[in-house]
């Protein structure tokens, strides 16, 4: 019997928004210990992965799944794929040997330029060997129309493991379901039109039995679309990071120990979330002072950053699509003084939750599924023209012990957000077993000293720490070997820094 699945509004979205320089693939890029997969000729066992991988896809179908469209409407659904071929997503590529950091993240800029062939099903994996240290790396790519960060952390869930087992089991038969004929899926559409008001008779039938709850989640409803969209429409201040991108990318990384970072929340105050936006806000005023714009002319300035909030319930963990909405919050971009910096940010933070703007997003969401499924695409193609916002940064929570792949040991992950039309710079972060693995995304030709930023977030950060440790080490209880500078450099420095990317003599990667 033929099947679909009718994508959601937010899904659409992520379809509806991308275009030749505006790739909407979240992507990452994982760096492994070779072990066990390491070949006697010194490569990797790219084999062995595809057909482990082949093996898990029935715990994921999505990922054998294609576009196809409703008739007339040109509402996507997914069908199933009779034309999967796993040799096709997995793919083997190499450094030359010894590959060091700096040259897989250019082949990791160069792998994120590149669009997913909607004709196929919207994912790849890049198997790279050749890499220092006998590492290699996987660099994944998935439309962003079919999972969110919290759902790519329970896909990470299904391809990696916390034993560092080396067998797995033989794939179940897969019979792909046959695609609906245009006429079924036209014939569905206007059966689902026409049930919609009884679907909405019998929510209000079940609200009518609960009248003072219904009234006040109405009443945050309204308020917070209303936020929201006020936020929206108010606009953020001109910078350098706000122009229209290209379709080439830069992707560059680094590891942070989650332990100072925690440090500088118990000292400081706040959240681990409101430290990586003080840590952001120093880097973005220290860049935009390197490309010309004074401190005086910062103060000036509304500097906001979109930050993805998961909406998921815990009994949705482990499907996939978007369960998200998300929070604009200003950023002192001008201050320098780490206590008054993250006062300021943890201010800032408390007032947005409190004014529930992701709720309002959420709100959105559901009335473009229940009205016009464009109504959403067309709110964020209108936010992205006022510039709501000049960077997305997201912080997604991972597993605190280490994962194997086949035996072999998940040294770090680094995620990549993609850029919308006019945000030129992208920041993602990912914690694992005791470290924040950040990534930058950056269009290639508006940001050519991405590694300025790198740095700039490194001082930051360094900033921060100190401070931190000048706190503890006025305290009754204070640890000199945890305090000061040393903490600072091992926490920023820690991994692979900006250096590793930055050319001598040149402010680009060339």
């Amino acid at each position: 019997m033929a099947t679909y699945e009718r994508f959601t509004s937010l899904d659409r979205f992520f379809l509806d928004v991308e275009s030749d320089n505006t790739h909407m693939h979240v992507a990452g890029a994982m760096l492994f210990e070779a072990g066990p997969l390491r070949t006697p000729e010194g490569g990797i066992d790219i084999e062995r992965i595809r057909q482990y991988i082949g093996s898990r896809l029935h715990l994921i179908p999505r990922y054998r799944q294609r576009l196809a469209y409703v008739p007339l409407e040109n509402h996507p659904v997914w069908v199933d794929d009779d034309h999967m071929n796993i040799r096709y997503h997995v793919r083997h590529s190499s450094l030359p040997r010894p590959g060091s950091l700096r040259q897989l993240k250019r082949l990791a800029g160069r792998i994120m330029s590149q669009k997913l062939d909607r004709g196929k099903p919207l994912w790849e994996l890049w198997i790279i060997e050749g890499l220092e240290d006998d590492r290699f790396a996987m660099i994944s790519k998935t439309h962003h129309c079919m999972i969110d960060g919290v759902s790519g952390v329970d896909l990470m869930g299904v391809l990696l493991s916390a034993s560092a087992q080396r067998e797995f089991d033989a794939p179940p038969n897969w019979n792909p379901q046959p695609a609906p004929s245009g006429l079924q899926m036209l014939r569905d559409e206007v059966w689902r039109r026409a049930t919609m008001p009884l679907d909405l008779l019998g929510l209000a039938r079940e609200a009518a039995s609960q009248p003072r709850e219904l009234c006040m989640r109405a009443r945050d409803a309204a308020t917070a679309l209303t936020g929201m969209l006020g936020e929206g429409m108010r606009g953020a201040s001109d910078t350098p990071l706000n122009r229209s991108v290209g379709s080439y990318r830069r992707f560059d990384w680094i590891t942070m120990d989650l332990a100072d970072v925690k440090r500088v929340k118990n000292a400081l105050g706040g959240t681990v979330n409101d430290v990586v936006l003080a840590i952001v806000a120093g880097a973005a005023g220290r860049f935009l002072e390197h490309r010309g714009i004074t401190r005086k002319q910062q103060e000036q300035m509304e500097f906001r950053v979109f930050c993805p909030v998961s909406v998921r319930d815990p009994s949705e963990r482990g499907r996939l699509g978007n369960k998200v909405s998300g929070m604009i919050i200003p950023l002192p971009v001008d201050e320098r003084d780490p206590h008054r910096l993250m006062a300021t940010i943890h201010q800032n933070t408390s007032h947005v939750k409190e004014s529930k703007q992701a709720l309002g997003a959420e709100v959105l969401a559901a009335v473009s599924d229940f009205t016009v499924p464009v109504l959403l695409s067309l709110g964020a193609r209108l936010a992205t023209r006022t510039r709501a916002y000049n960077m997305i940064v997201t912080n997604v929570p991972g597993p605190q012990l280490p994962l194997y792949m086949l035996g072999a040991r998940l040294a770090e992950a680094f995620p990549l957000v993609p850029l919308f039309v006019n945000q030129a710079l992208g920041v993602a972060l990912f914690s694992y077993d005791g470290k924040l693995c950040w990534g930058f995304n950056s269009d290639w030709d508006l940001v050519p000293d991405l590694h300025d930023f790198v740095e700039a977030l490194q001082t930051s950060f360094a900033e921060l720490v100190a401070a931190a440790g000048a706190d503890q080490s006025s305290g009754p209880d204070a640890d000199p070997a945890t305090n000061g500078d040393a903490g600072a450099r091992r926490g920023s420095r820690q991994g692979s820094g900006a250096a590793d990317d930055a050319p001598t003599g040149s402010s680009s990667q060339g």
